[in-house]
């Protein structure tokens, strides 16, 4: 949540600024400013709302002449979406600017010290705090100043710095909020709280861990410690993305370009992982030994949100065909009870952005206490994959859209990977099963890439008279009961429809009070091994006259003589319906939201990647 773009070198400031905050839109955002140096003075625009709305008022400083200067996107923490509370935040003197993501903790008792000392504050935002803390310390070295005020400071910040005493100098920092340094030999240096900001000025950049502090000039940094002040060396990344894979490529929104790409993310996550002939996978990033698996009694799958519905499938494959125990967390719950986890235990955390506040906090935890970590995360060299011990990248590019939907199925064949690798290694499979799952999970993006076009134009239609409920129940069995969660979350977020998933046996015990013939239910029913279950759960429904909406196997008839309105999806191998029973969800939740006029790529109060707990 929230955008941090920063630059020196030998461009004019705003554009890119402004371009980079764009590449952040996705995070999530409420208000946006900006601010650089001209003529030896700070130069700040701020405006609630769209970055429309900021570019209308900057007009001409479009083109000014100024190659310094710091860019945000505010998602509201401490004050309202109000300009007044959007940042660039600055000191009495407006001679310093600072943008941040994070919150401040000890903000109020900072804040009313400084009062105290003669700062007067025009904002109700935590923020303000770090600008008046570091003009009280500030003198002739912006670097000490800011360090010495981050002493202070309880936390977490992604920061960025700009005084026009130092006129050739931005300063970063960070502490548990995301923050990547650019590099271009000949442009200068950026700073941005994600890659996509940078992508379209270099590929060739550092990222920050938590207590570092760098200091940018247009043709050098330096990152140093900001607990022991020593300087640090730093590992330079080269990410594979281009800009134009952060761009829309015709389809009318970030979303539904990222449904589409899902068979091709697929693809990407499992090439080079499996011999097609064989079956055999090949995981070395995984950096667990066949002894460390051996010694494998208990595996903790921690996520948030999408994330967390991936590991809910995954606990259903692992405890399967590895044969080993496993307990799923939301991560903002996982290290607030007594965690029974020792060096025997693996702890398995799943972020697309890699850097989510509550699943970090989770693994290191995890860490103390002897757990072996692994990552499974699309963003190279992010907080999280530093952090574990080992990692599965799912290589789905850029994921725009704030509702995950390639990043989602690519998680799940990255953990059905893991599966085959972990069931191989302790040899629970024999070699014609594994060779049959894999060929399963190398097939199941064709089969998506076949159905997707043909998906969308059946459910354009059938939402005409679904589009304008105000409640949708989804329910499914056994490994599809997350994809219910999946369901119904996706709907909630970017259609505003209250919606809910449940197992469907959980239908009697409670949610069939709310069927009646107002209540849509989106119903998953493959002709899988729980499938006279789940039909036996549908008529129930269509008893109480719920207006049912089944997704199910191509070629079952009996599906229509409940309803008129089936979606029928190709006979797969029942261990990869999880995959293919997502698109179709995906797909109702976004011609829903469309047809409501809905702001399908940034939906209201939500953040792509949450980075405060």
């Amino acid at each position: 949540m929230c955008g941090i773009v920063g630059y020196v070198g030998t461009k004019r400031i705003v554009p890119v600024v402004l371009e980079g905050l764009r590449r952040l839109e996705y995070r999530g955002y409420d208000s946006a400013g900006i601010v650089y140096l001209q003529d030896g003075e700070l130069v700040k625009h701020r405006a609630q709302g769209k970055l429309a709305n900021l570019e209308a008022l900057i007009d001409d400083a479009i083109i000014a002449p100024s190659h310094i200067g710091l860019g945000h996107t505010r998602w509201a923490t401490h004050g309202p979406p109000t300009t007044e509370n959007a940042h660039p935040h600055s000191d009495c003197k407006n001679e310093l600017a600072v943008v941040h993501n994070g919150i401040i903790e000890n903000y109020h008792s900072l804040r009313l010290e400084l009062q105290a000392k003669g700062h007067c504050f025009t904002s109700e935002t935590d923020t303000e705090v770090l600008a008046h803390l570091i003009e009280e310390y500030l003198e002739d070295d912006l670097k000490a100043a800011v360090s010495q005020a981050l002493a202070r400071v309880e936390g977490s910040y992604a920061l960025g710095v700009l005084w026009k005493g130092m006129p050739d100098t931005l300063i970063a920092a960070r502490n548990q909020s995301p923050l990547v340094l650019g590099i271009h030999e000949t442009d200068g240096l950026f700073l941005a709280s994600d890659i996509p900001a940078l992508l379209p000025y270099t590929k060739e950049v550092i990222f920050l861990d938590d207590r570092e502090l760098a200091v940018l000039n247009k043709d050098s940094f330096q990152v140093y410690s900001q607990d022991s002040g020593e300087v640090l060396v730093k590992e330079q990344t080269t990410i594979d993305w281009n800009a134009a894979m952060a761009e829309k490529g015709g389809y009318r929104h970030f979303m539904l370009k990222e449904i589409f790409e899902q068979p091709q993310a697929i693809v990407n996550t499992v090439s080079g992982r499996i011999n097609p002939e064989t079956g055999v996978v090949n995981l070395p990033e995984l950096n667990l030994t066949a002894s460390d698996i051996a010694r494998i009694d208990k595996i903790f799958l921690v996520a948030c949100g999408t994330s967390w519905h991936a590991a809910l499938v995954a606990k259903y494959w692992i405890e399967r065909w590895a044969g080993i125990p496993v307990e799923v967390d939301i991560a903002s719950e996982f290290r607030y009870r007594r965690l029974l986890i020792n060096e025997r235990t693996l702890t398995i955390s799943i972020s697309q952005s890699g850097e989510t506040a509550d699943t970090l906090a989770g693994i290191r935890l995890a860490k103390e206490l002897g757990s072996r970590i692994v990552t499974i995360c699309n963003v190279v060299g992010s907080t999280m994959t530093r952090e574990a011990h080992g990692t599965i990248y799912t290589h789905c590019g850029p994921e725009i859209g704030v509702a995950s939907t390639k990043a989602f199925t690519s998680q799940l064949a990255a953990l059905f990977l893991f599966t085959l690798y972990l069931a191989e290694q302790r040899e629970t499979i024999d070699s014609e099963k594994q060779l049959e799952l894999s060929q399963a999970l190398i097939d199941i993006a064709r089969v998506v890439d076949e159905e997707l076009p043909r998906l969308q134009k059946e459910i354009n239609v059938l939402i005409e008279t679904f589009y304008d409920c105000l409640d949708f129940l989804f329910v499914g069995r056994g490994l599809n009961f997350p994809i219910a969660l999946e369901g119904a979350l996706k709907l909630k977020e970017i259609s505003y429809i209250h919606a809910e998933g449940y197992a469907s046996g959980e239908l009697k015990h409670g949610p069939i009070a709310l069927i009646d013939k107002e209540m849509p239910v989106l119903a998953l029913t493959p002709q899988d091994a729980v499938y006279q279950k789940s039909i036996s759960n549908v008529e129930e429904i269509k008893a109480r006259q719920g207006r049912l909406i089944l997704i199910g196997s191509e070629g079952d008839s009996h599906l229509r003589t409940i309803t008129d309105d089936v979606i029928e999806l190709p006979r797969v191998h029942e261990e990869m319906n999880p995959i293919l029973y997502t698109i179709p969800a995906q797909l109702l939740a976004y011609a829903i939201a469309t047809r409501r006029g809905c702001d399908v790529d940034q939906p209201r109060n939500l953040a792509k990647s949450v980075t405060v707990e």
